[in-house]
């Protein structure tokens, strides 16, 4: 590497150490029996080692600019995807007045302190925070791809490599002291692009579901929110796009106030807790696993916000069956972190803290969109209260008031929000598979258990 591709990190040098990872990473030169044709390699040979840093908070001039600046909530948030934009962005004057760094695009960064072993990709150049460690790969040596795949495969190994108890966190003589396992950059692209084949198809699922659901989210703030077919109607309209003439027609032709302001004449305000069944998880931990192959794993808050079961602890299937969480189940974190989301994440138990929301009169749908529509106004509540974890209450789902209208109208959205859901489900099904296999693969090409046949042209 060129003197202006070394590192520049400072502090102490590289430990003289020797801990073996799961597959393709160590600290120190690893004694593992390698692959024909691959070797052990420092990574600061092959990709320029970075920090990052947080300009201080004193000066607002450093902060709100056009710079992305990635956080521990952009790792965690999008663990193993590469990322265009962050929460947060500094200026110009934040780089110069800090340590922090402008740094390429293709840097591959790990979480290092704290939530330790989240991987993302910069996809533009951006700066990080302290709680990283980034490499800038030498392309002739080093495909950043490749990087990125052994980085999460090791996902099990960051623990041996880290101090501390409370908060773990790699040092900077275990980072320096890495040596990846690798076979030619040839080698390295080829198994890269077996495994950015289905990264590419889960990108591209999860950028059509979320085009599916902000589909339906028009579709529902229009009729039952904004009223626009009604309001239509009232104007003199004789039909409205989308809307078959027949329901159309069914139509009220006037506004009535209610408690909650105008609403078309025949339609009712009813609280949300009215309309669904709120099911409250249970205490897990006084169902301890059995480890014998029935254990369920626990969805918690944390388990709902990434979609996933994964690193999750587990609980016995001894619960009764109403607790069992399923595919397509409508889950409300009530406590801390207030969200509402379709779980796609497998079969698993329904943690304290988590509602199961289900109806016997109204699509999940509905159900569902109506509890997005409140949750800002849930999230106020649970922010205001004194306590280290804001909640909601039962009576603020009574509060919370949802408008309903003639069950024909229901009907009808329902074959156009139902069957867009219908179609958010498989593609985060799908994409649920292609991860399970993507990860079955992984570090099964990184220690060339399988071998991916290399196109030389």
């Amino acid at each position: 590497m060129s003197n202006e591709n070394q590192t520049k990190t400072g502090g102490r040098s590289a430990t003289n150490a020797q801990i073996d990872g799961d597959c393709a990473l160590a600290v120190g030169l690893s004694s593992r029996t390698l692959p024909s044709g691959w070797q052990w390699r420092p990574l600061t040979q092959l990709a320029r080692l970075e920090t990052g840093h947080t300009p201080s908070r004193k000066h607002p001039e450093y902060w709100d600019g056009d710079i992305p600046w990635i956080g521990i909530r952009d790792a965690t948030g999008n663990h193993g995807r590469v990322i265009y934009d962050t929460e947060q962005h500094v200026t110009q004057a934040g780089i110069d007045n800090s340590s922090a760094r402008l740094l390429p695009e293709n840097t591959v960064c790990l979480s290092r302190t704290a939530s330790i072993g989240y991987v993302i990709v910069m996809g533009q150049p951006m700066a990080t925070s302290q709680d990283f460690v980034n490499w800038v790969c030498d392309p002739d040596a080093l495909d950043w791809r490749y990087l990125k795949y052994v980085l999460l495969a090791e996902k099990g190994s960051y623990a041996r490599f880290a101090h501390g108890t409370t908060h773990q966190t790699i040092y900077f003589p275990e980072v320096k002291a890495f040596h990846v396992c690798a076979p030619d950059v040839a080698g390295q692209k080829a198994i890269a692009d077996v495994l950015m084949a289905l990264d590419d198809k889960i990108e591209h699922n999860r950028s059509t579901a979320q085009k599916l659901e902000e589909l339906a989210r028009a579709i529902f703030r229009a009729w039952f929110v904004d009223f626009e077919p009604v309001k239509a109607k009232v104007q003199g309209a004789t039909s409205f796009p989308s809307m078959p003439q027949t329901l159309f027609d069914t139509l009220p032709t006037r506004f009535v106030d209610s408690e909650i302001g105008p609403v078309p004449e025949g339609w009712r305000v009813k609280p949300l807790a009215s309309v669904a069944t709120f099911l409250n998880g249970l205490a897990l931990q006084k169902y301890p696993p059995k480890a014998d192959g029935s254990d369920l794993p626990v969805i918690k808050i944390a388990q709902l916000r990434k979609g996933s079961t994964e690193g999750a602890g587990l609980a016995n299937s001894e619960i009764d069956e109403k607790y069992v969480v399923n595919d397509r189940d409508l889950l409300f974190s009530w406590s801390g972190t207030l969200e509402a989301e379709f779980w796609f994440g497998g079969q698993g138990a329904l943690n304290q803290h988590l509602f199961k929301v289900t109806s016997q009169e109204f699509p999940s749908w509905f159900c569902f969109l109506w509890i997005r529509r409140h949750l800002p106004w849930f999230r106020q509540i649970a922010s205001s209260k004194a306590t280290t974890m804001g909640h909601i209450k039962r009576e603020h789902l009574k509060e919370a008031k949802v408008i309903v209208p003639q069950q024909p109208v229901i009907d009808e959205a329902d074959k156009t929000i139902g069957s867009l859901y219908d179609l958010h489900a498989q593609v985060n099904i799908e994409n649920r598979k292609l991860a399970q296999m993507r990860d079955y693969l992984l570090p099964r090409l990184l220690d060339g258990r399988v071998r991916v046949e290399v196109n030389n042209g």
